[in-house]
C-alpha cells in the first residue's frame, strides 16, 4: 500500500519513529530519516545510518539526513534533498520530541526552550516546509505523535511545560487539518499505554519495560492511518482504539511481558 511513497520521519533513528519507518519499508516505501544522531550516542542505541541499513534490509529505500528540528535550515535542506532524491514527499511523521517531567520551579529555562523548540516549533516548521510538496501528492498525510487535548488540570500540574509543548503539537493538528481539509490529511496518534523506548528506560528506571508495550503497536496504528484516504483528517487517535476498530483482538502480542499489568500513558483519564 505504501510502495513508492516517500515518508519524511523526524526522530526516526530509534524508537517509535524507526518502528513506523520499518513498517512502511516492508511495503517498499522511501524513508527520509530526519534525525540528529549521526555519531553513535554514549547511552542511546542507533544512528541515522544504522536505521538506514535496517530500512533497506526491510525492503525500503532510505535517505539518512542530519536534522535537528530546532534548526530551520536543516529541515529545509533535508526536504530539498528528499524531493531531489525521491521526486516528492507523500507523508510527514512528526515524531521527534523532547521530554522533562518536571514542575514549574524545577524546569530550567534551557529545558523549557528545548521542549517548545522541538515539540511545537519543530513540528510547525517541518509541517510548513513539507506542505507545498505534500499538496502535490495523491494521498498526502501529516501524522503528529501527540495526545488528545485533555484539559483536566491534573495533566498540567506536575509537568506544565511538557504538557504545553505536547498540546502545541496537537493544536497544529487541529489548525492544519481544517486549513488543508480536502488537500492534506492531518491527524494525531497517541498510545493508550506506556511504550518501551530508550526514553522510557531513562524516565521509568529499571523494570519499567514489564509495564510497557512494544513500539510495534504504534507502527501498526500509524500504518492504518497513513493508508486511509486524505478525507480521514482532524482525528486524535488512540492506538488500541483504532486497532480494535480494525479487527485486532490479540493485544498480548504487543506486550513486552504478556499478561503483566500495563501502565497507562499520559493525558488519558
Amino acid at each position: 500500500k505504501l510502495a513508492g511513497c516517500t515518508l519524511f520521519i523526524t526522530g526516526a533513528s530509534r524508537g517509535i519513529g524507526k518502528a513506523i519507518a520499518l513498517k512502511a519499508a516492508k511495503d517498499g516505501a522511501n524513508i527520509v530519516i530526519a534525525a540528529k544522531t549521526a555519531e553513535p550516542h554514549p547511552t542511546l542505541p542507533g544512528t541515522i545510518y544504522t536505521a538506514a541499513a535496517e530500512i533497506e534490509a526491510a525492503g525500503g529505500k532510505a535517505l539518512p539526513c542530519v536534522v535537528n528540528v530546532r534548526e530551520e535550515q536543516q529541515i529545509i535542506n533535508a526536504v530539498e534533498k528528499a524531493v531531489k532524491t525521491f521526486g516528492g514527499i507523500d507523508i510527514l511523521v512528526n515524531n521527534a520530541s523532547a521530554i522533562s517531567l518536571t514542575g514549574t520551579l524545577e524546569t530550567e529555562t534551557k529545558k523549557v526552550n528545548l521542549m517548545m523548540d522541538v515539540n511545537v516549533r519543530g513540528t510547525y516548521l517541518t509541517s510548513k516546509t513539507c506542505l507545498p510538496h505534500l499538496r502535490k501528492s495523491r494521498n498526502p498525510h501529516i501524522l503528529n505523535l501527540s495526545p488528545p487535548m485533555n484539559m483536566n488540570p491534573m495533566w498540567f500540574k506536575n509537568h506544565c511545560a511538557y504538557t504545553i509543548s505536547k498540546y502545541g503539537m496537537s493544536m497544529c493538528v487541529l489548525g492544519m487539518a481544517e486549513e488543508f481539509r480536502g488537500e492534506v490529511a492531518v491527524n494525531a496518534l497517541w498510545p493508550k499505554t506506556a511504550i518501551h523506548t530508550a526514553a522510557m528506560d531513562m524516565l521509568g528506571g529499571a523494570g519499567i519495560e514489564k509495564q510497557c508495550r512494544k513500539t510495534d503497536i504504534l507502527a501498526d496504528a500509524a500504518y492504518c492511518i497513513l493508508t486511509k484516504p486524505k478525507s480521514f483528517t482532524g482525528n486524535f487517535i488512540i492506538d488500541e482504539v483504532l486497532l480494535r476498530e480494525e479487527g485486532v483482538k490479540d493485544f498480548d502480542v504487543y506486550a513486552i511481558v504478556p499478561g503483566h499489568p500495563l501502565m497507562p500513558d499520559f493525558f488519558l483519564d
